[in-house]
């Protein structure tokens, strides 16, 4: 297989500043590729060494947790509408049968933050209970907070309007050590692990009211109604609700809420690179619910060729030369894709499975620019995790796509 004339990812990445570096092939020397990288907040991301991060305004985000290489972390914009959400102590939290040992354990960022949560010995249910508002009841919302297991490995998490007849909207009972539920859930949830036993568990649902109960209990035995001992508890750390279908990084909270902008990256490389007449464009991507796109062009609709996603499951080859095929696609899984072009003849490769081929439109000409959004970076920014990103100045074998592309 060619050298690619860009490489963006796995082995190669890099930054500086305010750039995210992809490297071209000239020669046997590899030259640096600058993208603009932009996100006027801070923003979370997972270290090599599984710790949580925190990355000044504008720097791209290289995100280890799904990827020992690294990835390039893309998330549009969220807000932490639980305010206080490493203070399980703090009044904010209300408290039944529980005490709350604060920062007694390190956290998922390195630090003596997280708190324990502990039964005292009354008999009954215990827990502690946010409270937010501002969410949207048109469109889903998600709950997540990270869990540590100790002497208690069962958990409810819980999200209910806070007013009669107080309708729980999203549900989760949850076992630690199998880390399954273990009963019917109200909603969708998931789970990630991190290392020194945390794990991220999250539930997803449609809020029924613009303000909620966010609820974290213990449970026993598949109970929440027993006795404890006023020793044996779980930890807690970094608890987070946000508007969206699933779960974002992590925005810490203090006394109010706080917003993470959107990930923006684009304009890398130039007309020497992309200004091709065949060639082939490959993303390696965990793509995130969402529409949005990533494509060569020269800033206009005239001369692009781009991939757009479409959060009801489908993937779109788009040129302006006419092609303009759908393929279906899975969202928060991994997937590789490749498009070749040449000589009218257009292909999409998925997974290692010729998608579409379209042999009756023309190549563009005059393409500069590698942007991780629309042609004119104002909207529609990639939401996902990018392993790697190469372009071609040659149009692929079909062995060499299905290889290139094979999970």
């Amino acid at each position: 297989m060619a050298n690619p004339i860009l490489n963006l990812g796995n082995n190669e990445w890099a930054t500086k500043s305010e750039s995210l570096l992809g490297y071209n092939k000239s020669g046997s020397n590899f030259k640096p590729v600058p993208f603009t990288h932009s996100r006027a907040s801070i923003g979370t991301t997972i270290d090599r060494n599984g710790v949580l991060q925190t990355e000044a305004g504008n720097i791209p985000r290289i995100d280890f947790k799904d990827n020992i290489k690294g990835s390039l972390l893309l998330e549009p914009q969220r807000t932490n509408l639980q305010v206080r959400s490493e203070e399980f102590d703090n009044a904010s939290w209300s408290k039944s049968n529980v005490n709350v040992s604060a920062n007694s354990e390190t956290s998922p960022s390195g630090s003596l933050n997280a708190d324990k949560i502990i039964a005292n010995t009354t008999s009954g249910a215990h827990y502690v209970q946010g409270s937010v508002s501002g969410l949207s009841t048109s469109s889903e919302a998600t709950f997540s907070v990270f869990v540590k297991k100790d002497e208690i490995t069962q958990l409810q998490l819980l999200c209910a309007q806070n007013s009669s007849p107080y309708t729980n909207w999203a549900r989760l009972q949850f076992d630690l050590n199998t880390l399954s539920e273990f009963s019917t859930n109200v909603g969708t949830f998931g789970y990630e692990e991190y290392p020194n036993g945390w794990v991220k568990v999250f539930i997803t649902g449609i809020p029924t009211s613009t303000s909620a109960l966010i609820r974290v209990s213990l449970y026993k035995n598949f109970s929440n109604a027993f006795s404890g001992n006023n020793i044996d508890g779980f930890y807690l750390f970094g608890a987070q609700v946000e508007q969206g279908s699933y779960p974002t990084s992590y925005i810490p909270t203090g006394a109010s809420t706080v917003t993470r902008l959107k990930d923006e990256c684009f304009n890398g490389g130039n007309a020497d690179l992309f200004n091709i007449t065949e060639g082939t464009l490959f993303i390696d991507i965990l793509p995130f619910v969402g529409n949005y796109s990533i494509g060569l062009s020269n800033g206009t609709d005239s001369q692009k060729i781009v991939l757009i996603f479409y959060s009801y499951g489908q993937i779109r080859t788009y040129s302006s030369g006419g092609v303009s095929d759908f393929n279906s696609i899975s969202f928060n899984q991994r997937n590789k894709i490749a498009v070749s072009f040449k000589n009218n003849e257009y292909k999409t490769y998925i997974n290692g499975t010729l998608a579409s081929t379209d042999t009756s439109a023309t190549i563009p000409t005059g393409m500069n620019r590698l942007n991780f959004s629309n042609r004119t970076n104002t909207a529609n920014y990639a939401e996902g995790e990018i392993n790697q990103t190469l372009v071609f100045n040659e149009a692929l074998s079909d062995s060499e796509l299905q290889t290139l592309t094979t999970l």
